[in-house]
């Protein structure tokens, strides 16, 4: 049992050693490694604040980019409701200025018709006239004639007109 047990020498000169040892290391050793330590916890704190500055700015830089999204939508919007409304006024203007060609066509296809018009009655105007003479002749030819004759060629060419007339 004696390595058991130490002697008090060892002691005496375990505890001289250790107690250098701890003077030694407080006077070079513990200001190096607490200033190290120091020198660590400061940075730690500096990047811990960085980071919290860099979320700040993040967040700032979303809300400016919502801001921006939503200002590009109502410019989107706006742009579309625009390109909407030239749109419709395009097909407006497109429309007035069809139904205006179509009044002037209808206009002058109904000038035409009674220009038409106005010369088949006047056509129809001369051939009754030259019906009428070609008549009169025939009715002085034959009225040098017999009476008789006269009413049968009159009724006859009445027929005639009456006839053509309807056709």
């Amino acid at each position: 049992m004696q390595l058991v047990t130490p002697a008090i020498g060892l002691v005496f000169w375990m505890l001289v050693t250790f107690s250098i040892l701890l003077f030694i290391l407080k006077k070079f050793a513990w200001g190096p490694i607490l200033g190290s330590i120091k020198d660590r916890e400061d940075s730690i704190n500096q990047s811990l604040s960085q980071a919290e500055q860099a979320r700040n700015e993040m967040a700032k830089l979303q809300g400016e980019n919502e801001q921006l999204l939503a200002q590009a939508r109502q410019e989107r919007d706006a742009m579309l409701k625009e390109a909407r409304e030239m749109k419709e006024k395009i097909v407006g203007d497109a429309k007035s200025s069809a139904e205006e060609e179509a009044k002037k066509v209808m206009a002058r296809a109904s000038d035409e018709i009674n220009k038409q018009k106005s010369a088949a009655m006047d056509e129809l105007k001369k051939e009754i006239a030259s019906f009428s003479v070609q008549i009169a002749e025939k009715l002085l030819a034959e009225s040098l004639s017999n009476n008789e004759a006269q009413q049968k060629l009159i009724s006859h060419h009445l027929n005639e007109l009456t006839q053509k007339a309807q056709a």
